[in-house]
């Protein structure tokens, strides 16, 4: 029998905050991609994945994915804006301005990206467009 998209997302998911290693994770998330093509918080967490392994064409189709999904999900933002410092792509600030009233908006919201920048930065810590990213938002 095989598995729910849910339970694929769940596992996944618990793998990567248990320390899984982003390059073991793509082929599950790109599975659950696959099978749910409108899932955007997967194509979120794809971007993500491609990001922390150096792949930033392949994160910007599924950031640009994820942004068409649900363009006021704050992390699907910060994936397309860093996606797009990495292959050079002018346009970025539109995107930080999008992140940037959000985490003004709501506590929870600031929390999560924080959270979610601090994590990049400890499973790639010379990471150069998050650095600038993290600047541009927080100071």
């Amino acid at each position: 029998m095989t598995q729910s998209v849910e339970t694929l997302f769940d596992q996944a998911l618990e793998k990567y905050q248990a320390g899984e290693a982003a390059e073991n994770l793509i082929p599950t998330f790109q599975q659950i991609c696959d099978r749910a093509p409108k899932n955007s918080a997967a194509w979120t967490c794809l971007a993500w994945l491609y990001l922390l392994v150096d792949q930033p064409k392949k994160a910007l189709k599924a950031a640009e994915i994820s942004v068409k999904l649900e363009p006021r999900d704050p992390q699907s933002q910060v994936n397309l804006a860093l996606a797009m410092l990495e292959v050079g792509q002018k346009g970025v600030r539109k995107h930080i301005e999008i992140v940037q009233q959000a985490v003004d908006f709501e506590e929870k919201i600031k929390n999560m990206v924080q959270e979610s920048i601090e994590d990049g930065l400890k499973r790639k810590p010379d990471w150069e467009s998050l650095q600038k990213v993290n600047k541009w938002l927080f100071g």
